[in-house]
Order: C-alpha cells, then sequence, then structure tokens
C-alpha cells in the first residue's frame, strides 16, 4: 500500500513538472511573433470552409472551420490519432508564392499536419506557449513551390485561426 502512495505521489509531481515546463505568456515564444499574432486576431480574416480548395496562399490569417474527426475526410491520416471530441479539417492550397521558408501560426492548440508532394513535412523549429491571447504555437516549415494540403485534428474548438506566412 505503501508504495502505491509513493507511485501516486511521484506521478502527481511528474504531471505537475510537465505543466509547469509549458511556457506561459508572450514573451515565452522563442521568436518574435507579433506579425503572426497581428494576423490571427485580424477582424477581417477570411473564413474557409474545411475542404475547401485555395488558388495560393492567403495573403494574412484565415478562420478554418472545423467538424469532427470523423467527418472531416482528412486527405492523409494525421500523423497523431485525434482525441474523442475533438475537432478536424483541412485545406488544399494549389502553390505556394516560391519555395522557402514559411511560418505556420495557430490560436489555439491543434495538430498540424503540412503534407506536400504525398509526404508530411516536419517543422524546422517550433514554439508554443499558454496565455498569449490570439496565438498559441507557430512552427517553421521548408515549403517548395507545389501544391500542399494543411491538416488540423485535435482542436478543442470548431474552428481555429492560421496564418501562413513568409519567414523573415
Amino acid at each position: 500500500m505503501r508504495a502505491l502512495t509513493i507511485l501516486a505521489a511521484l506521478s502527481l509531481g511528474a504531471t505537475s513538472a510537465l505543466a509547469a515546463e509549458e511556457p506561459s505568456g508572450c514573451d515565452k515564444f522563442k521568436w518574435p511573433i507579433e506579425r503572426e499574432r497581428a494576423a490571427l486576431t485580424a477582424p477581417d480574416r477570411a473564413k474557409l470552409v474545411s475542404g475547401s480548395e485555395q488558388v495560393a496562399l492567403p495573403s494574412s490569417a484565415v478562420t478554418l472551420t472545423l467538424v469532427a474527426p470523423a467527418d472531416a475526410k482528412l486527405p492523409t491520416p494525421p500523423e497523431r490519432a485525434p482525441k474523442e471530441g475533438t475537432f478536424a479539417g483541412f485545406a488544399s492550397f494549389k502553390t505556394a508564392p516560391k519555395a522557402g521558408l514559411y511560418t505556420v501560426s495557430l490560436s489555439a492548440g491543434a495538430w498540424v499536419d503540412l503534407v506536400q508532394d504525398g509526404h508530411f513535412l516536419k517543422p524546422v523549429a517550433f514554439s508554443g506557449a499558454t496565455d498569449c491571447d490570439g496565438i498559441r504555437k507557430t512552427m517553421k516549415y521548408e515549403l517548395a513551390a507545389q501544391p500542399f494540403v494543411l491538416q488540423i485534428s485535435g482542436a478543442k474548438d470548431n474552428a481555429v485561426s492560421i496564418a501562413i506566412l513568409p519567414t523573415q
């Protein structure tokens, strides 16, 4: 019984330690986020329906409407299986403006898959923080000048704002 009590205490301590590692505040991102945060909170964000096809990247952020994962019909199964009660969606982009490094930022926590030429792209950098109004995470991806699909899964809400901007 004593061993169970010790294990319970250790697991609670580990959970608390992991939560404490989560950065909090806008100043905790690894790089400046002002441009992305402004785009994600702009009042004139275009609204996209999940499954929509875009000719080119929008010049600012968009709000993507999400649905239940079973209804999302993601073109590629996400790398991380979505939890029960979350939302998912996707948008296809015919071309990137030019090959290069792009920052993909989200207003809320969710899993992001960028799929290009049938392959998952891995972010070259990642940063996230809680308690920063308008932005939750930002990642940098190397995009080729060809079509790609942005898939979102595991979102707690049925919409998320997304900015895909060339890295400065």
